[in-house]
């Protein structure tokens, strides 16, 4: 029996281990490792011990996660030392210093251990000592980790950046703004992992929802309902109408503040879509799955999972019912293996935290393949059909006549799933990726995998009969706060003159399809001879829309044409967002650690009206000792030019991001950014 090793302290060679492990982003104060990776730590003796000799002395090596671990549950695991550590479980192989006085212990966890906070305990023949703690990571450098990821640039983007691009607007006038994810700033990997341990699947059985933590799929279907808080204590409160307390949504500017604010207080009230998936990627980051927001814009919600949007209007063109289309929506994609439906499953998998219906009777979604949503398998779990559905619903106009009768009108295959976007690699850019979501619009290959997904429920697709042709035409330049004149067109493509009423309504909407106060009315009896046209104007001025419009900026216009001798109804829809002010950011010398500079910040009021209440908020991501600051400027004239000065003093030289937000009582949350590049 080898004599006991009487051990002085336990080193954790923190800054080392937390340099190969990707991890030193996150500070020096804790040990953050991955796994399926060595890290090593070294014990060092009292004087007078008994020495180390490789290959007699042994111990055995405890590593313990969660409040209950059991070797059963995978939550405990004991080895001992072996020649070397080997990458399939965990292991330990030591090396000691000539002198006999220190030990380095090279220990390697398994690459399907269950993330989390562990415990590390020498065991020498019943004696135990405690090592300390380290927190432990999924890994996407390594190959046996389910969240392999080959390439070392994309890898950068979905574990460690920690700036993004959220694209919002319409398919038409597509928008980034600027987020900052920050999951490594101080205290956000405590939150994370306060999260887990906060989800209702843990209070009921801490044991076996530690132990499903080694399964990314587990853990990013947890977060899809920890996000929210619509069944637990989740993170965000949704809110799609007024705010009249608490923090509008678009005033968000990264995902540190809320999370902290959850951690201290519970619930933090508001989030829509794109903060709801903003903050799911930063927790996902910070546990170490590689994660990227996505946008896709004309983004359906079937509420009956028959995979068709059925519009149904009054003839006034009122809707009447529950399907939607919202003008865009946001989620998130994490990347890992699917062992549970196979290897041609992999790879990119869609989850969204934004309430919308219930899955095993929680408001969550996903995690779903892409591949199986792009190839119609909506018997893969889960959740599948209701994201096929946001993407690649058909839609049918049907019009509820005076006499009761319904009349479908019109429809498309190609108007659900534009543009769906996310930030390039690398870069700024916007990176279309609606090609891992569907086949080409109207190919045959999409026709075919819509088919065989509505194979109960196919439709009969109608053609529209020859007669009226309605299309909208826009302005060139739309900017809030101007006027402007918007035209609906209406051609007879049939060979008798035809009479009908022509109707144009426009009004205030949210991007998820909710409509508001109407903002322009303007009507006519029109008698159309064959191959012409006939034109209905409207001017939409500001003094209409100014008062009715939400911080989404959308109007959305529906030309009408009602033929009550053929019963024949015509609809057009656009849906226009208004171009918001710039800011102006300057500056003023070169960033320099530790030296304070200031940002010039301008930006003019596009109003006819003064604006009150102005304020310019600015966060730094990672190097500046301003995380937030803002300055309040009070009222600005119309037409006139809001200024600020903000200082701030850059703390480590590299590449960073300056987020800037600007807002209003009535011009809301404008954002801008610059690259910063501070020297040393």
């Amino acid at each position: 029996m080898s004599q006991v090793l009487d051990i002085e302290r336990c080193d954790l060679n923190i800054k080392s281990n937390i340099s190969t492990h990707h991890t030193h982003l996150n500070g020096d104060k804790h040990l953050i490792v991955r796994r399926g990776q060595p890290f090593i730590i070294t014990l060092h003796l009292k004087p007078g011990s008994t020495k180390f000799k490789l290959g007699e002395t042994s111990f055995t090596l405890i590593a313990e996660t969660g409040p209950l671990p059991r070797e059963e549950s995978g939550t405990k695991v004991s080895f001992s030392l072996r020649d070397s550590t080997v990458d399939t479980e965990w292991s330990a192989s030591a090396i000691n210093d000539p002198s006999g006085n220190t030990v380095s212990l090279s220990i390697s966890s398994s690459p399907d251990s269950p993330i989390g906070i562990y415990s590390l305990i020498l065991d020498q023949n019943g004696h135990k000592t405690g090592l300390g703690q380290f927190i432990l990571l999924f890994n996407a450098w390594c190959p046996r980790d389910a969240v392999y990821m080959g390439s070392e640039t994309k890898r950068q983007e979905y574990v460690l950046s920690q700036h993004g691009q959220i694209y919002r607007g319409t398919y038409k006038h597509i928008k980034g703004t600027p987020w900052n994810f920050g999951q490594f700033e101080p205290g956000i990997l405590d939150i994370c992992l306060k999260i887990l341990d906060e989800n209702p699947k843990f209070v009921s059985d801490a044991d076996k929802d530690c132990s499903a933590r080694r399964n990314p799929i587990y853990v990013t279907r947890v977060l899809s309902a920890m996000i929210n808080s619509n069944n637990d204590s989740g993170v965000l409160v949704g809110k799609w109408g007024e705010v009249s307390e608490g923090v509008h949504p678009g005033k968000w500017v990264g995902s540190g503040a809320i999370l902290r604010q959850w951690a201290k207080s519970g619930p933090v009230r508001y989030g829509q879509c794109w903060v709801f998936a903003a903050v799911a990627c930063t927790v996902s980051r910070a546990l170490g799955i590689p994660c990227r927001v996505v946008t896709n814009f004309r983004s359906a919600h079937d509420t009956d999972a028959n995979l068709v949007i059925e519009n149904l209007y009054g003839e006034d063109g009122e809707r009447i019912s529950n399907d939607s289309i919202w003008n865009f929506h946001v989620w998130v994609d994490s990347w890992m293996t699917r062992p549970d439906l196979g290897p041609e499953f992999d790879g990119w998998q869609t989850s969204d935290p934004t309430p919308q219906e219930t899955s095993d009777g929680v408001f969550c979604c996903g995690p779903a393949s892409l591949r199986a949503i792009r190839k119609g398998e909506l018997t893969k779990k889960y959740d599948a059909p209701f994201i096929f559905a946001e993407v690649n619903a058909d839609v049918v106009d049907l019009v509820r006549m005076s006499d009761g009768q319904i009349v479908k009108f019109s429809g498309s295959t190609k108007s659900v799933g534009r543009c769906i976007s996310t930030k390039a690699v690398g870069s700024d850019e916007r990176h279309d990726i609606t090609h891992q979501y569907k086949y080409p619009e109207g190919s045959k290959k999409e026709r075919q995998v819509y088919e065989k997904a509505q194979h109960h429920n196919k439709l009969q697709q109608q053609g529209e009969e020859p007669g009226f042709h309605l299309k909208i035409k826009l302005a060139d330049n739309m900017i809030m706060g101007s006027d402007f004149e918007v035209c609906a067109v209406l051609t007879n493509n049939s060979t008798e003159t035809r009479t009908c009423t022509f109707l144009f309504n426009t009004r205030a909407v949210s991007y998820n399809g909710s409509q508001g106060q109407s903002c322009g009315f303007a009507s006519d009896k029109v008698e159309v001879p064959p191959g012409k046209q006939r034109l209905l104007n409207l001017r939409l001025e500001y003094d209409s829309y100014g008062s009715v419009i939400t911080s989404d900026r959308l109007i959305q216009l529906s030309a009408i044409t009602i033929d009550k001798q053929t019963n024949q109804y015509h609809k057009a829809e656009k849906t226009i967002v208004l171009d918001e002010p710039d800011i102006k950011i300057k500056l003023t010398g070169e960033a320099v650690v530790n030296q304070p500079v200031t940002a010039e910040l301008t930006l003019l009021n596009p109003l006819p009206e003064p604006l009150q209440d102005c304020s310019f908020t600015i966060q730094g991501v990672v190097v500046f000792t301003v995380a937030y600051d803002s300055c309040r400027i009070g009222a600005v004239g119309p037409k006139q030019e809001a200024k600020a000065r903000l200082e701030f003093t850059p703390t480590a030289a590299g590449s960073s991001v300056l987020l800037v937000n600007f807002d209003s009582d009535k011009v809301r949350n404008i954002k801008s950014f610059i690259n910063v590049v501070v020297k040393e």
